[in-house]
């Protein structure tokens, strides 16, 4: 994993992601692109269920629903301009790449949300990171016709495949599996917002397969300037918290919090819960409904109300569609046009990775075939509810490496490949009941039968450049993997 990649650091919260043309291709690795020609729709319903656990809006939408307020009130218009000029753009198109995955519905509505973890204008108080670092990330889809939307948590411990990325300094990094959050750390290794945007969408977008029309971000100091302009958020703790990490020690019981305290509490992860990502998204999106339940009754005060708006705004920063007040309002206004049961919240479906390496217990692996249907889902634009995806996940089990069975043979000629490949497969899980050789071929290559499809992309995450092809096997259950000149190993994904 190169420098800068995690974290022993507190964590933050906040938001951001981008997109542009191209066109994806296929491969190993990821998740195709999905085609309208495409079984397996998932769709139609209402949402029901438990939404005490669920947030009413995101918190970048808290600050643009001011501007709402804002416009209502009459303010003059150069406080208009002065806060519409607060929002940064950054221009990432032509910094992703041209290898992405198709817009299935263009008029629809994708947004990821990074959470920056810049320190920058903090004075240390909460510590120093070295290089540029993110925290969890969200893919909001706002459908075509307006009437519902889905938001899915990414955790910043998913075990993912970073795909290789510009820079910004001329050079280009290596694919490598690691956290999400690194991705954001690598591409900014330069310092630069927009290489560090550009390769968090584009690892987004490599294992989801779904394709990213905005980004936004909002840092440290945004959102500890939202809270104090509040006046504090109301938040009811249930035991004692003392923190160092995260600078934060607040009795139990229900009790106003500040900025600092605010911040803390969101960033908090170690102590509280069970020490997961996924505990503190869940705190996290409470706090969120909490926040803007407060702006809500809060912002009729024009003094509160510009000190709310300059937090918002300063710490923002956008793709250049989206950079100004105006087409925030209109984002803001379209998600709140939609029936709350019609928002959809889930996180992305996972397993620990310690399943598949038991040495690590500390993230997370995006459960497939269920995190396919979510994202596939959300590129065809078409509304997959949280009851829908329990069921699918109930209807199929998910696939691990004890569930494979691949022969590997060698295809390129180089002596003791083919034993090499079986060895680091063994290791990760798999079942490798045959080593051999086979004709030379051009490329890596694994085959597999039909009804293995969702196997061999398994296969494939951990086999850099594999092709797939459909093939019969003479042992009925069994992938085959060829290894062809361009075999460079088999990964620890």
């Amino acid at each position: 994993m190169p420098a800068g990649a995690d974290d022993d650091h507190p964590d933050a919260l906040s938001t951001d992601g981008r997109a542009a043309g191209g066109r994806a291709a296929t491969r190993a690795g990821r998740v195709p692109a999905p085609r309208r020609s495409t079984d397996g729709r998932a769709g139609g319903g209402r949402r029901r269920g438990k939404p005490r656990r669920k947030p009413r809006y995101l918190l970048w939408s808290a600050g643009t629903l001011a501007v709402l307020l804002l416009l209502g009130t009459g303010v003059l218009a150069w406080l208009y301009h002065k806060l519409d000029g607060n929002v940064q753009s950054a221009d990432v198109d032509d910094k992703i790449g041209g290898d992405r995955p198709d817009d299935l519905a263009p008029d629809a509505e994708t947004i990821l949300l990074i959470g920056s973890d810049s320190r920058e204008g903090t004075g240390g108080a909460y510590g120093n990171v070295d290089g540029m670092n993110s925290d969890t990330m969200m893919v909001v889809h706002i459908a075509e016709n307006r009437e519902w939307a889905t938001v899915v948590s990414l955790p910043r411990d998913s075990w993912v495949e970073v795909p290789a990325c510009e820079l910004g300094n001329g050079e280009v990094s290596e694919p490598y599996f690691g956290k999400l959050n690194s991705a954001y750390s690598t591409g900014g290794m330069s310092g630069d917002v927009e290489y560090a945007t550009a390769c968090a969408i584009r690892t987004v977008e490599h294992n989801a397969g779904l394709r990213m029309d905005h980004f936004i971000t909002i840092d440290f100091n945004g959102f500890s300037g939202m809270v104090d302009a509040l006046g504090g958020v109301d938040m009811c703790i249930e035991a004692p918290i003392d923190d160092p990490k995260a600078h934060l020690r607040l009795d139990a019981g229900c009790q106003s919090l500040n900025g600092d305290e605010a911040l803390g509490y969101v960033r908090a992860r170690y102590s509280l819960g069970d020490g997961s990502d996924l505990s503190r998204i869940n705190r996290q999106q409470e706090f969120m409904q909490a926040l803007v339940a407060k702006a809500r009754s809060s912002l009729t005060n024009p003094t509160a109300l510009y000190d709310f708006m300059g937090a918002v705004t300063g710490s923002l920063t956008t793709d250049p569609e989206l950079a100004g007040l105006q087409p925030l309002l209109s984002l803001t206004t379209q998600l709140q046009d939609i029936p709350q049961d019609a928002i959809t919240f889930m996180t992305v479906p996972n397993y620990p990775r310690e399943l598949d390496d038991p040495t690590d217990r500390a993230n997370v692996v995006w459960r497939y075939p269920h995190a396919e249907l979510v994202f596939t889902a959300m590129a065809r634009d078409e509304r997959l509810t949280e009851e829908e995806l329990e069921r699918a996940v109930a209807e199929r089990p998910t696939i691990s490496p004890a569930d494979i069975r691949v022969q590997v043979l060698n295809g390129s000629g180089v002596p003791g490949q083919a034993a090499e490949a079986a060895e680091a497969l063994s290791a990760a899980g798999f079942q490798v009941p045959f080593t051999g050789n086979s004709d030379l071929v051009g490329g890596t290559v694994i085959r597999h039968p039909e009804g293995l499809e969702e196997h061999a992309r398994l296969l494939a995450k951990r086999v850099p450049g594999a092709r797939l092809e459909s093939m019969e096997s003479e042992t009925p259950g069994v992938l085959t993997l060829i290894t062809g000149p361009d075999f460079a190993g088999v990964n620890g994904g």
